[in-house]
């Protein structure tokens, strides 16, 4: 049962009235007993809340940022007119709760006897992952306004809030450059475990190292050999989801821009022929993605990537080379997306590097922050200079642990969110063109 603002204003006036006019016990009941009366007609009288009937429909996925429409369709099964109030409830980082942009969770209507309406509650998350519905509250009122009957039904539904793939809008650019790469521009790239393309009629400035001299001598022109990089090869990208990802770099943690980074490699790296699978890992397995179609690896890498959430946990950099090596068995590049710490990379990263380079080529990125190179710049004070001698030192120790990587065969990329995924992709084609995946 539930009394309404009505019944309250009804109560404060008969309250006043017997102050002021009927001061008495004679006077609160011969005001307050037609009130008590008129509450329990309301109540006999408002349609039954449990024997409502609640189907779900709508959206099950959304991208970080977009909204989402979800359908309660309710059915009065009673024989009697529900003026009804339903508040269709979600966690406070769906964005149901927003009258002013058109979102609320709460709905005023009327449902005949033995009839069904639709509800709409749209929803724009504020986080990635798994959101719940919790459950559906509905107050039936009376004729007169007065009370309420209240009740709670539980109807699940779902829905999966994917990473946003901000970076997707460098997947132009990238594909065109992948182009050039595959031979439909010819390129003179020719290294190790290129593929042999096409022949064409020798122009100048042509590498005469590409020259087919058997070919030149069975025909008038002379003929050059065209490669195109590398098809079917293995990618392996390897998300931390340890401590170093659970850093905030601007308004998102680290991991995101990790994520936005895998996703527009998956994207040109599987329309280049290869195959790409996931890992993420910390202390354990969070999640995997493989064996997919180059049709099925984007889709497949966002819902996997959806719900994954940094773990304030050390992660442990020999169950991950483990756990890397089981799932690339051949030759593969292993593109790390981890943090450059001093300590993650000398006591995490170092002792197992050899177990991935002695087979496989590996690929590290990691986000750095822009605000040190602004703290850098910065000498207003005292506080100012000091800040900026951190920063420096801070971008010192991140090079050094670059450059000891480096020693060890491994392609470095850091560079802040705004280009983490451009850049990546970047060193991708330029490992494939120079044969060496």
């Amino acid at each position: 049962m539930a009394l309404t603002g009505r019944a309250a204003l009804v109560a404060a006036l008969g309250a006043l009235l017997v102050g002021l006019v009927f001061p008495g016990w004679a006077g609160v009941l011969a005001v307050e007993l037609p009130l008590l009366l008129a509450i329990v007609y309301d109540l006999l009288r408002a349609a039954p809340v449990r024997t409502l009937h609640f189907t779900r429909s709508g959206d099950t996925s959304v991208r970080l940022g977009e909204s989402a429409t979800v359908t309660l369709l309710v059915t009065n099964t009673s024989s009697r007119l529900l003026r009804g109030v339903f508040r269709d409830a979600w966690p406070p980082s769906g964005g149901a709760e927003s009258p002013e942009a058109g979102r609320s969770s709460r709905h005023r209507l009327d449902v005949p006897a033995g009839e069904r309406t639709r509800l709409t509650t749209r929803l724009r998350p504020g986080r990635r992952g798994d959101l719940r519905s919790a459950r559906v509250t509905v107050r039936s009122l009376g004729p007169l306004g007065l009370a309420a009957r209240q009740g709670g039904h539980d109807v699940p539904w779902t829905i999966r809030v994917l990473p946003p793939f901000e970076s997707r809008r460098h997947l132009p650019a990238k594909l065109a450059r992948l182009r050039e790469l595959d031979g439909r521009t010819s390129i003179l790239t020719r290294g190790e475990g290129t593929e042999f393309d096409s022949l064409r009629e020798y122009v100048p400035g042509d590498d005469t190292r590409s020259i087919d001299w058997r070919a030149t001598a069975r025909q008038s022109d002379v003929a050059v050999r065209t490669w195109r990089p590398e098809r079917d090869r293995h990618v392996l990208v390897v998300l931390d989801t340890g401590r170093t990802a659970a850093g905030r770099v601007g308004d998102a943690p680290r991991l995101d821009t990790a994520m936005d980074a895998a996703l527009l490699l998956a994207a040109v790296a599987s329309r280049a022929g290869d195959r790409v699978d996931l890992l993420a890992y910390d202390r354990r397995v969070r999640a995997t993605v493989r064996g997919k179609s180059a049709q099925d690896v984007l889709p497949s890498f966002v819902s996997a990537m959806a719900p994954l959430e940094a773990e304030l946990v050390e992660a442990d950099a020999r169950g991950l080379a483990s756990t890397a090596l089981h799932m690339a068995r051949r030759r593969s590049l292993i593109v790390l997306l981890t943090g450059l710490e001093t300590a993650a990379v000398e006591e995490g990263l170092m002792p197992v590097l050899p177990l991935l380079t002695q087979r496989h080529t590996v690929l590290a990125a990691a986000v750095a922050d822009p605000r040190l190179e602004e703290m850098t710049r910065n000498r207003g004070s005292v506080d100012a200079v000091y800040e900026a001698g951190a920063a420096t030192r801070a971008q010192g120790e991140r090079r050094s642990a670059a450059d000891l990587l480096r020693r060890h065969g491994v392609t470095v990329v850091d560079a802040t969110p705004g280009v983490l995924a451009p850049r990546l992709v970047d060193a991708y084609l330029a490992l494939k063109a120079a044969g060496r995946l």
